[in-house]
């Protein structure tokens, strides 16, 4: 029996929406979308699995998706890729994380990860027989400071990995702080994983600086269709990076899932065509949701963070004059509320997380009226 993952217990994720389902909560914890992604591309899709072929397609990705992917970062993001030497396609952006972790960490080896991450990471990297270092965040605005990386540096780091927009911190990362993380990869003689898949929602006209922009030729970028197209069950990611990084990242690939079904492959090369207007209607519309769930809450007494990335707003328990624990507001919200959140305890490996809790706003207007309400009703259990 594996003793790491012997140890986890089920994720906060699962527990949360399992009360929420069992309760019948407003579920504003778990990240998903309420809406179910653009029609034209999942009728490509349907059409792709009816005209087949279903067999495998070739481990790197179908050379359509390869190419489209590197022309998608040209064009939005100014990053020159070559599809056929610095492109991989996997089966979702975890997978992609796992493979890297994998091509790039022995026993023995450290890992810097940022706290607040996702939860993923340090099972991954245990997993890989890494051990992890931690680079404390402090909210509001989640800059990278340089002391604290600085001491997590060590002659055996081998990776940093890096999540921008954050999960679950909502922060975008300056240009300054991705040259600051790529100094010291370099110092060390270490690969950067880069967590990109929030990359087309940013807000405040903000715009997405890679991890390549800093650091080309030790950085791999991940990407995840499933985040762009608001379907995120599809599990459709794509890992860049430069010709050598890429063949160690394909092999650690090619024995983890091997390849992705062929027809979800056409459906995304067919939805990264898509005109930059519609992936500024979609930045919009998670703007517009972010906006009235700050706006409802700080109505009820709330005090929340900025959130200028992917779709996550956090709420200060203390500047909210919540006297609690994460774990205890989450847990009375969703069972005496029946509201459902994420205590940010569950992004930590260390003690002494902030009090937070994180809501995803990429949900209707009905259902943000209606966590707000009941969110309402949660502070008043504990003012």
């Amino acid at each position: 029996m594996n003793c790491i993952y012997a140890a986890l217990k089920p994720t906060i994720f699962e527990t949360m929406s399992g009360l929420a389902a069992e309760l019948g909560a407003i579920n504003l914890g778990q990240a998903f979308p309420e809406t179910d992604g653009p029609l034209d591309v999942r009728e490509r899709a349907a059409q792709a699995l009816l005209d087949g072929p279903n067999q495998y397609p070739p481990m790197r990705g179908i050379p359509a998706l390869r190419e489209a992917v590197a022309e998608h970062y040209r064009t939005h993001q100014g990053v020159a890729l070559d599809w056929k030497t610095e492109v991989t396609i996997t089966s979702g952006a975890t997978e992609a994380l796992a493979a890297a972790l994998l091509a790039v960490i022995e026993p023995g080896d450290e890992v810097v990860l940022f706290e607040p991450m996702y939860d993923s990471y340090l099972p991954m990297v245990r997993r890989g027989g890494g051990t992890a270092r931690f680079v404390r965040l402090e909210p509001p605005h989640w800059r990278v400071n340089e002391d604290k990386l600085a001491a997590a540096i060590t002659p055996k780091t081998r990776a940093i990995v890096v999540c921008t927009p954050g999960n679950p911190s909502s922060n975008v990362f300056s240009s300054a702080d991705l040259a600051l993380i790529a100094r010291y990869a370099l110092k060390a003689n270490a690969i950067v994983i880069s967590d990109e898949v929030w990359e087309h929602v940013l807000f405040d006209s903000a715009k997405h600086v890679s991890m390549l922009h800093a650091l080309r030729d030790r950085t791999i970028k991940i990407g995840s269709a499933g985040k762009m197209f608001s379907m995120t069950g599809w599990k459709v990611g794509f890992a860049c990076a430069a010709p050598p990084l890429t063949d160690l990242f394909a092999k650690a690939h090619q024995y983890l899932t091997f390849t992705t079904p062929p027809n979800l492959q056409h459906a995304v090369a067919y939805g990264l065509g898509k005109p930059a207007e519609h992936f500024a209607e979609v930045r919009a519309n998670f703007e517009r949701g972010r906006n009235r769930l700050a706006q409802g809450l700080v109505q009820a007494g709330y005090g929340v963070l900025p959130a200028a990335g992917a779709y996550f707003l956090s709420v200060d328990l203390n500047a909210s004059g919540i006297v609690a624990s994460d774990q205890e507001f989450a847990l009375r919200a969703v069972k005496e509320a029946g509201v459902a959140t994420i205590p940010y305890s569950a992004f930590y490996a260390e003690p002494g997380a902030p009090p937070l809790v994180r809501l995803c706003f990429a949900k209707s207007d009905s259902t943000l009226d209606r966590g707000i309400e009941r969110l309402a009703t949660a502070r008043k259990l504990f003012v």
